[in-house]
């Protein structure tokens, strides 16, 4: 299924948390009419309490409020918060609410890892940025190293209405009547202005089990297939499947430079090593691996050739590309591409060690055998969850 792109949007880079919550802060402050949020992870924390005081004042000024959660990533959050933000007139629901926390069934492991917001059907949100302090960490490391998109413009209706057709789902799904839309709540809401707002072309790309199972997958493999200069992505949790890795090495193989920015701290063990086993095939190949150094990397973006980039919630992964819901704005624009690709490059440059084959090789036997076995293991993980094929 093709991308629809649209034109006339106004598209902000937010860098992380310190740029993002201020700015979701203030649009919610200034919404007049609606609210829908969707986040991984809503923890009252020292970033989620200030969201949290803003979606309540809203309430209170007659906004209508619609919270969406996911069960496991914000596991909780029905005892420790729902009750209070009920009681303050907000709407908010849980998807999938987790039982049993530990399991390889696949519906237990669909998730909901968006992370959107619609304001007023004017602003909106599309990222990587769950609402959870970031800088909730060791003193030496630095704050998560993330990205968020504010967006104006045409492509906001798109995004409000994929965030109201999965709350109508989940209403549905958890018999709450008294939350299901209205019906001139399904309508498009006014543009804000006549004209365009800005200059920028883009695309919201979701992935779901049902019409969109490959959806962003494919959008990132038909822009590095395209490739005739340079690739650049930088992703968290990157255990890309065959046709990914494919595409990657046979770019490598036309002379498209290739850079991937990975985590350099060790966050989930098994994944990490994993990851690593695919170290040697790409750098043989003349891809240049950098790991991130002063704190966790949690990005999920990419760049291609300074025209194309992605941003978005999506890791490169068997959870985010076979199992969860996610989404992604995928941008056609060199003033914004080339905006991320240098906050990628001073990122490289300044915060990340690049490996180098030679290195790779010396790797002893049992260290081999370590990533090797890591790897096999989440092969087997995804086996037993029943995926597997093209991946």
């Amino acid at each position: 299924m093709p991308i629809e792109f649209v034109d006339g949007n106004r598209l902000t880079l937010l860098h992380s948390g310190s740029e993002f919550f201020p700015a979701l802060i203030e649009a919610i402050d200034g919404a007049a009419e609606e609210i829908n949020l969707e986040t991984y992870i809503f923890i009252d924390d020292a970033s989620g309490r200030p969201v949290i005081s803003a979606l309540q004042r809203a309430a209170q000024r007659g906004v209508i409020v619609r919270l969406l959660v996911d069960g496991f990533g914000s596991s909780g959050f029905s005892e420790q918060l729902q009750p209070e933000l009920t009681q303050a007139g907000i709407q908010a629901m849980t998807y999938r609410r987790d039982i049993a926390r530990f399991s390889f069934r696949r519906h237990r492991l669909r998730r909901l890892h968006r992370k959107l917001a619609s304001i007023d059907g004017r602003i909106a949100f599309v990222g990587g940025i769950n609402i959870v302090d970031d800088r909730n960490r060791p003193q030496s490391m630095t704050p998560r190293f993330d990205y968020a998109v504010r967006v104006e413009g045409e492509l906001v209706a798109s995004i409000r209405f994929t965030m109201l057709r999965l709350w109508e789902i989940v209403v549905w799904a958890s018999f709450r009547r008294r939350y299901r839309l209205r019906h001139h709540d399904r309508k498009a809401m006014p543009p804000l202005a006549a004209e365009p707002i800005g200059q920028e072309r883009a695309a919201l790309v979701v992935r779901d089990n049902i019409r969109h199972r490959h959806a962003i997958e494919d959008a990132y493999l038909e822009a590095i297939n395209n490739a005739g200069e340079e690739v650049i992505i930088a992703n968290a949790y990157f255990l890309p499947g065959i046709r990914f890795r494919r595409s990657i090495l046979e770019a490598a193989a036309r002379g498209v430079k290739i850079r991937i920015l990975l985590q350099g701290r060790i966050e989930y063990r098994l994944q990490h090593y994993a990851t690593q086993a695919l170290y040697g095939a790409l750098l043989n190949a003349g891809v240049r691996i950098y790991e991130y150094q002063p704190g966790f990397l949690h990005a999920k973006v990419a760049t291609v050739d300074g025209e194309w980039s992605t941003v978005g919630s999506s890791n490169i992964d068997p959870f985010s590309l076979l199992l969860a819901k996610e989404a992604n704005i995928v941008v056609l624009n060199r003033g914004f591409t080339m905006q991320l690709r240098q906050s990628l490059m001073r990122a490289m440059s300044e915060d990340a060690r690049e490996l180098k084959a030679h290195e790779w090789e010396q790797l002893s036997w049992h260290s081999r055998l370590l990533r090797w076995v890591s790897y096999q293991l989440v092969r087997l993980a995804i086996g037993i969850a029943g995926y597997g094929g093209r991946h």
